[in-house]
Formats: C-alpha cells, structure tokens, sequence
C-alpha cells in the first residue's frame, strides 16, 4: 500500500493562494493516474482535480482556472497550486490514485475566510 502524506493547508483570507503537496512513498506516478480530493463539513468528498499518466489534467468546474494540479516524479510528489481561494473552497484535501485506492492519508485543512 502507497503511503500518501498531504500538506501545505493553512488559513487564508478570500482571493489568497496555497500550495499543497502529496508525498508518496514511492514514484506511482508511471502507473497511476492521480488526483486530488476535498471533503467540506456535511458534504461527500467530491475529486477536484486528475493528472493523467501523460500528464494530462482536468478539473471541476468549481475549480477551473483557478487551481492547477502538477507532480514531479523525481521528489515522488503531486501539487495543487490554488489562487484566487473562496470560502467555499474550505475542505479537508486529499491526494490519492484515480481510481482512488482503499488507503487515505489524514489530508491537509484549507480554511478560506471572507
């Protein structure tokens, strides 16, 4: 089982940036596509974000202009670069393959306040 550690959330005020990381314990990315997730209080967690094996990338409309999904499989590392932040983009997010696999890590808070 891949080991998946997020990080990079914080608090930040309405139209600020974050930088968040996915480690993986070893490179996955020849093999898996990947993606990142987000789960807000009371909601179902929702896949924001894919890079595909060719480096292709898609997005949730929600999303869409504002975040950008990258990896470097030299560091074994996934990034989403999110600008122009809203409230409503307050979740806890998550890195993992697309299809997601059964193991989580314990995700990175990201607060957007207004």
């Amino acid at each position: 089982q891949v080991q998946l550690v997020e990080s990079g959330g914080g608090l930040v005020q309405a139209g600020g940036s974050l930088r968040l990381s996915c480690a993986a314990s070893r490179n996955i990315f020849d093999i898996n596509a990947m993606g990142w997730y987000r789960q807000a209080p009371g909601k179902q967690r929702e896949l924001v974000a894919t890079i595909t094996l060719r480096g292709s990338t898609n997005y949730v409309d929600s999303v869409k202009g504002r975040f950008t999904i990258s990896r470097d499989s030299a560091k074994n590392t996934v990034y989403l670069q999110m600008n122009s932040l809203k409230p409503e983009d307050t979740a806890v997010y998550y890195c993992n393959t697309k299809p997601f696999g059964d193991y989580w890590g314990q995700g990175t808070q990201v607060t957007v306040s207004s």
